[in-house]
This record gives structure tokens, C-alpha cells and sequence, in this order.
């Protein structure tokens, strides 16, 4: 039997292919997150400087959800809101429906400092926590329980009630570098302790307080593109759990990954199996809007 010419090169020309696209994807990300957060530094030096340039605060969605509620009951706003903030909610609320939460893995840059802070953390071999399946499970609804806060304060108190602890503000407003208050120490206080929290767990954050967080687990339930997972296909290899920076495990979707989904891509262009992993649409495919698509952490362990 002969061999066909060519043919010992086949699997290696595949796997260099196959590296570089991981590669490009990854620096597409990453350098979206950076243009995103370089915008956001100038923005936030220009308002420091100059009183008609908008704050950080104007450019970011969360706005629209802390006062939904006051236009929802009076259809007036609350203090300090921009237009801004309206038109970036609706996008936001658009855009996740279409294609899924791609705003914390490529847009948020706080996302985008956490991200940093892992790949310090494993540049300096610096330990991470491993947090129990049902302690992650309890901890993931901690963005809702905030998420409810700061409505409420924001509706009762008619104002940007998380301004002054919003870590994101904290960090990219540069109310700190320029203008130091010492009633800036909660919120400086509450800045270290997520900075911390991500060098030890992967995106602390985002995974149990972002608030925003909460609404695109909310919203993702109803995108219409999802990652499915093809079980006949996979080989359980869980490279694409390992890959996940918010711990979710598509590896265990049945068969869409969970709602908790950044959108970030690292699953799919990790997975070593064409089509085990693909981006589908569960309403045109015939699946239920909202199937149960969790995939916690100790749903392996319990198997």
C-alpha cells in the first residue's frame, strides 16, 4: 500500500492553521479591549480638564439601568443621567438580543483590567482559588442581589446612587490621580478589595457583583446566537472549561453554554474538534428560548 504525497503534512499544516486563528482571534480581543480602554482613559482626562467634556459614567450603559425604574413609574430621569446613557442602554439591550453578551468579553474595560491582572497572575506562577461548585453557584447570584440594590437606591434616592462605589468609575474616572478626596476611601477600599479578588479567582467580578453582569445574563437567555454544544461531536477533552476566564463549562452544555456567557470566543477557538462547539441560533434551530442551559462547576463531580 503507498502513502498519498503529502499526507504525514496534513495534520501539521491543520494544527499551525488552527494555532494562528486562535492567535488572531485572541489579539483581535484583546486589542478591541485595548482601544475601548485607552478611549475611556482620554475621556475621563479630558473631562478632568475641561467642564464640558462628559465623565466616564456618561459612557457606560449601567446609566440606562439605574434609572429605568423612575422612567418607568414617572418617565423622567435621575440626576446625572446623559443621553449617553439611554442610547448605549438600548444598544446594549439590541445588540445582546442579536448576537449575545460580546460587550464584557470585547467592549467592558474593567473586564478588560481583570483580564490583565489573570495574565500577570500567570505570568509571576502566582496561585489562584479554586472556589467550590455550590459556593460558585450561591457567589453567581450575588450580580442580581446587587443588581436589585442599586435600582432601588437609585430610584429612592433619584441619583446615580452607585457613582460612589462603582469600581469602574473608581479606577477610570481619575477623580484620585487629579483630585483626591479623602471621602474617596470607601470606594478606593471597595477598588482594592475586586482588584485582589481578581488576582485570585479569574474575573471575580464579573462572575458575583458586576451588576451589568446581571443584566446580560438576564438578556442572553433571549439572544438569538449561542454557543452550542454538538455532544456526539465532543470528545470531553474540557480544554474549553479551562479556556472560559468566568469558570463557566461549556463542556457540560445541554446543549447551549450557560447564560453567564462574556461572549469572549476562548472556548471555540480553543476547542481542538471541528463542530463540537459552534455559534447556533436555539429559536430558528427549534429549541426553547429560555432552555436550561446552566453548566455549573460541579455538575461533572456529581455525574
Amino acid at each position: 500500500m503507498t502513502s498519498t504525497p503529502g499526507a504525514p503534512t496534513k495534520a501539521p499544516i491543520k494544527a499551525r492553521r488552527r494555532a494562528l486563528t486562535i492567535r488572531r482571534v485572541r489579539l483581535a480581543r484583546h486589542l478591541t479591549q485595548l482601544v475601548f480602554a485607552v478611549w475611556i482613559v482620554v475621556a475621563a482626562v479630558r473631562h478632568q480638564v475641561s467642564d464640558n467634556a462628559p465623565s466616564v459614567d456618561a459612557l457606560c450603559p449601567m446609566g440606562a439601568v439605574e434609572t429605568l425604574l423612575t422612567w418607568l413609574t414617572t418617565g423622567g430621569y435621575i440626576s446625572k443621567i446623559h443621553p449617553s446613557n439611554m442610547v448605549l442602554g438600548l444598544a446594549i439591550v439590541i445588540s445582546t438580543l442579536l448576537v449575545g453578551n460580546a460587550f464584557c468579553g470585547w467592549i467592558c474595560p474593567f473586564g478588560a483590567i481583570q483580564d490583565g491582572i489573570a495574565w500577570l497572575r500567570r505570568k509571576l506562577r502566582l496561585p489562584s482559588l479554586t472556589v467550590p461548585a455550590r459556593v460558585d453557584r450561591v457567589l453567581r447570584w450575588g450580580r442580581f442581589v446587587v443588581l436589585a440594590l442599586v435600582m432601588y437606591m437609585s430610584y429612592t434616592t433619584v441619583k446615580l446612587w452607585f457613582f460612589d462605589y462603582d469600581p469602574y468609575v473608581t479606577l477610570f474616572g481619575l477623580h484620585w490621580l487629579f483630585e483626591f478626596d479623602p471621602g474617596m476611601w470607601p470606594a478606593l477600599t471597595i477598588l482594592g478589595i475586586v482588584v485582589v479578588g481578581a488576582f485570585l479567582v479569574e474575573r471575580a467580578f464579573c462572575r458575583y457583583l458586576c451588576p451589568l453582569g446581571g443584566v446580560f445574563a438576564i438578556l442572553n437567555r433571549f439572544s438569538i446566537l449561542r454557543i452550542r454544544r454538538s455532544a456526539p461531536t465532543c470528545t470531553d477533552c474540557r480544554l474549553c472549561d479551562k479556556a472560559c476566564p468566568v469558570g463557566i463549562e461549556p463542556a457540560l452544555a445541554q446543549p447551549f453554554v450557560s447564560t453567564d456567557c462574556i461572549g469572549c470566543m476562548d472556548c471555540l477557538t480553543t476547542c481542538p474538534v471541528p463542530g463540537a462547539l459552534k455559534l447556533d441560533a436555539p429559536v430558528l434551530l427549534g429549541f426553547p428560548v429560555r432552555p436550561d442551559t446552566a453548566t455549573p462547576r460541579g455538575k461533572a463531580a456529581q455525574r
